[in-house]
């Protein structure tokens, strides 16, 4: 695909980040922005995002921008699996202890065939 892609603050190159991989209801790669970004796309729609914002490729190859806000709340990071196992930690050490499971009683060992219990 060929995008005309402009920053408009020249000084200010955006940062080459990796995409990373979102789930919702579908999959998507994304890319935070770390400038504002425009560009136009190959049907003429014009798609515009300030810094924090994010650059979003949906499976079917389109590319648009999603605010900050509104991608946050929808998307979860599939590329983030040490922090999900750091909340599957946390929530499993803020549980209530178990109740201690119940021990056998020697009274009720059954006894040996032949064997006279006291």
């Amino acid at each position: 695909m060929n995008f005309n892609i402009k920053n408009p603050d020249k000084n200010k190159p955006m940062k080459t980040a990796e995409w990373k991989t979102y789930r919702t209801r579908f999959l998507v790669k994304a890319k935070q922005l770390s400038c504002s970004l425009s560009f136009t796309d190959p049907l003429g729609r014009q798609h515009s995002g300030r810094k924090g914002d994010y650059l979003v490729e949906s499976s079917d190859g389109i590319l648009r921008i999603a605010p900050r806000q509104i991608f946050e709340d929808i998307y979860v990071s599939m590329d983030a699996p040490h922090e999900a196992a750091q909340d599957l930690i946390a929530a499993t050490l803020s549980l209530p202890a178990s109740r201690k499971q119940p021990q056998p009683s020697y009274a009720r060992r059954a006894t040996a065939p032949g064997a006279v219990a006291h």
